[in-house]
């Protein structure tokens, strides 16, 4: 038997079991604040002569209890001894809770509201050292890998993840990484499980992140472990891309995408869904009614399918007048934050959104440039590359991205300050070819020349590799020079300033 117990001493809550366990009933799933406990204390019985279990603990920990006591008694139902636990205020410490000593009935103390007061006191004092700390948004992110299938290593998909919530203003508290096949139930397995919801809660995390798309079976398991928010690495991207879309086209092909992940999703609608709402990984249709039904989110796929059809056959116009004018196109592509938009500012004088975080500039952004005797070419930036774009995302930008096979030229932008640039340049080139723009002349630009070391710039030198810094415009001549070369095969033309 147990008893919930309120602050004032009334009894909230009765609880029968049997002789292994008691269930907690469903309290407010409403998290409580990091500073302040839930108000509740649990009394209950254990019939054989066992401590606090880790069941016993983790109730604690995961209600936001006062305390938790348990009373081991005799064969008549008379109290031995009690044990008692509380959780540590302590958000960085190891183990979430802190283990009283064996208490007999004579050693029993009033005053338990002094001892409360003195906890709660402490949490308050533990959380003005984190005063500076982000207090919303904070995440623990969870990668899953199997080693036989991975392209690139555990830590450098990991690394990317934490960009992502970076340009997502999710702060990362905590990561774990399980170098094996996911568990087809819970990804991590129920054991790792608990211990991560256990690890999120002390240190009042609030979205569990993982490093790959989820089955729904999958989102609504764990979902129905804990009040966090679940989201995967899909949910993340799209997140991002609904923030950083301001085209009309870029509009419809994120929403697009998210009706397309929502639509096998729907029919297992849970709590987790409905957390979603209006934060994080719930931009765009997430925040619509989620009981929208199956057919009414096929009859707006169907429309947005539609009205991309006419923006991409209005572009298509646009190419073709192009094209009648015979003005070159020089497309920019590469990885995500290789530096492509400053890149575009540096050669044209513009001012197109460059940001330090990934997919900064979703919608394509085309500019000129003239260059002597009254020739010009029309420089235009892209989306950026990542390693596992989502299907449905990926699907959605393919009218974005077909506008690649009409240039005369690509210029692959690669940031050669990051340690798995060659991982990131074969993603790219993955990209490139499925779309099939292998037959397209590319120039391989290595930007960021600025932040490497001199030895290893010079190396790349005798390679003959093409230099660059888009932020301090060292090589952006040269670079001139060998677009030119590669458009019209004349070497030695005086480049004059190019203007925007």
């Amino acid at each position: 038997m147990g008893v919930l117990i309120d602050r004032s001493g009334y009894v909230t809550h009765l609880i029968v079991g049997n002789d292994q366990s008691i269930e907690i009933p469903h309290l407010d799933r409403v998290r409580v604040a990091q500073s302040r406990l839930r108000g509740l204390r649990l009394f209950h019985i254990h019939l054989k002569e066992d401590p606090l279990n880790q069941e016993d603990l983790m109730d604690l920990v995961l209600n936001r209890f006062d305390s938790i006591t348990a009373a081991i008694v005799d064969s008549s139902g008379i109290p031995k001894y009690y044990y008692t636990a509380f959780i540590n205020p302590d958000p960085e410490s190891e183990t979430p809770w802190l283990l009283g000593e064996k208490v007999f009935p004579g050693q029993l103390k009033e005053g338990y509201s002094e001892e409360l007061f003195s906890l709660e006191s402490e949490f308050t004092k533990k959380n003005s050292n984190f005063k500076n700390a982000q207090l919303t948004n904070r995440a623990f992110l969870v990668g899953v890998y199997e080693p036989r299938k991975m392209k690139r290593s555990p830590e450098h998909s990991m690394s990317e993840l934490k960009e992502l919530c970076k340009t997502a203003g999710i702060h990362v508290v905590d990561t774990y990484i399980q170098k094996k096949s996911a568990d087809p139930s819970t990804v991590v397995g129920k054991g790792k499980l608990q211990e991560i919801i256990l690890k999120s809660v002390h240190k009042d995390i609030e979205l569990l992140i993982f490093d790959l798309e989820l089955a729904p079976a999958q989102a609504k398991k764990i979902s129905d472990a804990s009040d966090l928010k679940i989201i995967d690495r899909t949910q993340l991207i799209l997140d991002i891309f609904s923030k950083n879309a301001k085209s009309r086209d870029g509009k419809l092909q994120v929403e697009l995408a998210q009706l397309k992940y929502l639509k096998n999703r729907l029919s297992e609608l849970d709590d987790n869904m409905s957390r979603l709402t209006g934060g994080i990984g719930g931009r765009g249709p997430g925040e619509t009614k989620l009981e929208i039904g199956k057919r009414r989110v096929e009859d707006k796929i169907t429309r947005l399918e539609n009205e991309l059809d006419a923006l991409r056959k209005r572009r298509e116009l646009n190419r073709k007048a192009r094209a009648k004018n015979e003005v070159p196109i020089v497309a920019i592509v590469g990885y995500t934050n290789a530096g492509k938009s400053t890149l575009l500012n540096a050669l044209t004088n513009s001012t197109v959104i460059a940001e330090d975080k990934l997919f900064a500039t979703l919608d394509p952004t085309t500019r000129r440039i003239r260059f002597p005797k009254e020739r010009e070419i029309i420089i235009s930036d892209t989306v950026g590359f990542i390693h596992d774009l989502p299907p449905d995302l990926s699907l959605a930008f393919k009218a974005t991205l077909e506008e690649l096979g009409d240039a005369d030229l690509l210029l692959h932008v690669v940031d050669i300050s990051n340690q798995n640039y060659k991982e990131q340049m074969e993603a790219v080139d993955g990209i490139l070819n499925s779309l099939n723009l292998n037959e397209i002349p590319r120039l391989v630009i290595y930007n960021k020349v600025d932040s490497i070391s001199e030895e290893f710039k010079e190396s790349l030198r005798e390679n003959e590799e093409i230099l660059v810094s888009a932020a301090t415009k060292e090589g952006l001549l040269e670079l001139l020079e060998m677009i030119e070369h590669e458009i019209w095969l004349e070497k030695g033309s005086e480049i004059l300033n190019p203007i925007g």
